[in-house]
Parts: structure tokens; C-alpha cells; sequence
């Protein structure tokens, strides 16, 4: 192979669990639900440094105790470089403290600072639901949201039903972007007549665009069809949130670290001087 030829990028894998088994495949999806709320609310009032390098360090730590293969992540593009080095640079016109003075030139540090805050924040996130996604099965998600909202049905609230949309979108959602990646690969194989003016490109474009979309709607007709026979097949929706989920020993254990890993990050941030500091 010749050093032009680009290297293949991994693409984005989410929705499918990764091969092999783990305490953390085997942890009830209700576990890793409530994980991910009880985080997300954390970060949404306290998005400090101190919380986000400690839901970073049990991200990373989950991951390495499900072993998560290295080639589950997905390849950076060049231009998104390109897009956090332009964010950080105009975020550094902000100013504010610290600042830092070479010579007669004194920048402020203070915008910078939040934009890298924001960012790393944000791919703690990123990580903590793809984590979710490459350790729990498609198929346990729907009985759990219909476990979880049990309460909700007090005020007439379709829990079961919302559990069985989400149940197929889900499922349906990888399906798709095969099949798209399918129709993408086909019309770049197709011939294409050289257009030299700029208005011909325009109208061949436009019409290459208007193919792909139909393709793309008759492909997900003909899925949808496809799986509500699968689903009448099998006994109908109910049987999609009437599958058997419930915690263990080991969801309690797992909860029990989350609720340890907020509370030490709320004192940190609410007690402590170090966190306004930072």
C-alpha cells in the first residue's frame, strides 16, 4: 500500500454491544439509565473541573473493567481539530482572569478556559453514553424504561408504550445507517457525466440529492414493514416491554459508587475553596 493512500477511518459504532462479557455487560440497563441521569444532572448544576475529572476517571475506569476494545473509538477527522482550535482561539478574545502578561501584551485566559471546560465536558458525556451503548443490549432497554416508569402509570401515563417506541427506534437506527451507508456507496459508483459549468453542477447535484432521499424513504418504508411483521410474528409489541428485568446485588453496588462519586462532587464544589479556586 503507497503513503498516498488514506487510511481508513473507523467509523462511529454505537447501539451494538461489544463482544464478551463483564460485570459491567451484566448490570441491569435500568442501572445504567439511572447512572446516566443521576450524571447528567451532576453535570448540569455543578459542571465544575473537579466533577467532570471524576465522572472522566469512572467513565474510563468502566471501560477498562468491561474492556472495551481500543477500536470501538472512532477516528477524529482533521477538520474537527480545525473547529476546537478555531472555538479555543476565539474564545480566548474573551478574556477575563487569569490573566498572563508577556511584555507589554496581556491576554486573558478566563474564555479559553471555559470553552476547554466545555469541551472536555462535553466528551465525558459523549464517552459516558457511548459506554452505555457498547455494554447493554438493544433488547434490555425497553423493559427497563417500562420497570422505571411503573410509578408513572398511576396518572394514566403509556409508559409501556413510550418503552416500546423507544424499544424500535433503537433497533431500527443502526438498520438505517447501513442501509444509507449502502445507498452512499452505490452512488459513488455510479457513472456521472462531467459537468464544467457551476449552475450544471448545482442542478446535477440537486437531483443526485433528491434520488438519495427517495431511495432513503423507501428504504425505511420497506424496514418498517419488514420489522412490524416481525413484531406480529412474534406476538405483537406488548411482548417487546413484557420481558422479565430486574436489578441484582451488583445494580445496588454500581449505584451505590455513582451516588458516592455526586456526593463527594457536590461538597467538593458547595464546601470546599479549592473548587471556586479552580
Amino acid at each position: 500500500m503507497s503513503a498516498e493512500t488514506k487510511r481508513q477511518r473507523r467509523p462511529v459504532v454505537l447501539l451494538r454491544p461489544v463482544p464478551g462479557r463483564s460485570p459491567v455487560h451484566e448490570l441491569w440497563a435500568g442501572t445504567k439509565l439511572l447512572a446516566v441521569a443521576a450524571v447528567g444532572l451532576l453535570m448540569t448544576f455543578y459542571p465544575g473541573w473537579i466533577p467532570i475529572a471524576l465522572v472522566g476517571l469512572l467513565v474510563v475506569a468502566t471501560a477498562l473493567i468491561a474492556r472495551v476494545p481500543r477500536g470501538a473509538l472512532p477516528s477524529i477527522p482533521m477538520w474537527l481539530w480545525f473547529i476546537v482550535f478555531l472555538g479555543g482561539l476565539t474564545a480566548t478574545f474573551a478574556g477575563g482572569s487569569p490573566e498572563v502578561t508577556v511584555g507589554t501584551l496581556t491576554v486573558g485566559l478566563g474564555g479559553l478556559f471555559n470553552f476547554l471546560r466545555i469541551t472536555v465536558l462535553s466528551i465525558v458525556l459523549l464517552g459516558l453514553g457511548a459506554l452505555v451503548s457498547w455494554t447493554t443490549n438493544v433488547a434490555e432497554i425497553a423493559p427497563a424504561v417500562a420497570k422505571l416508569g411503573r410509578p408513572l402509570r398511576f396518572f394514566r401515563i403509556p409508559v409501556d408504550d413510550w418503552a416500546v417506541a423507544l424499544a424500535l427506534a433503537l433497533r431500527a437506527f443502526p438498520m438505517l445507517i447501513d442501509e444509507f451507508r449502502i445507498l452512499f456507496a452505490a452512488r459513488r459508483l455510479r457513472p456521472r457525466d462531467e459537468a464544467t459549468r457551476g449552475r450544471a453542477r448545482s442542478q446535477r447535484w440537486a437531483a443526485e440529492t433528491i434520488d438519495l432521499l427517495a431511495a432513503a424513504i423507501t428504504v425505511a418504508l420497506r424496514r418498517a414493514d419488514e420489522m412490524g411483521d416481525a413484531i406480529t410474528a412474534r406476538g405483537g409489541a406488548g411482548q417487546i416491554s413484557a420481558q422479565p428485568s430486574r436489578p441484582k446485588w451488583r445494580d445496588a453496588v454500581a449505584l451505590v459508587i455513582v451516588a458516592v462519586m455526586c456526593g463527594v462532587s457536590i461538597y467538593v464544589e458547595v464546601f470546599t475553596p479549592l473548587a471556586t479556586s479552580v
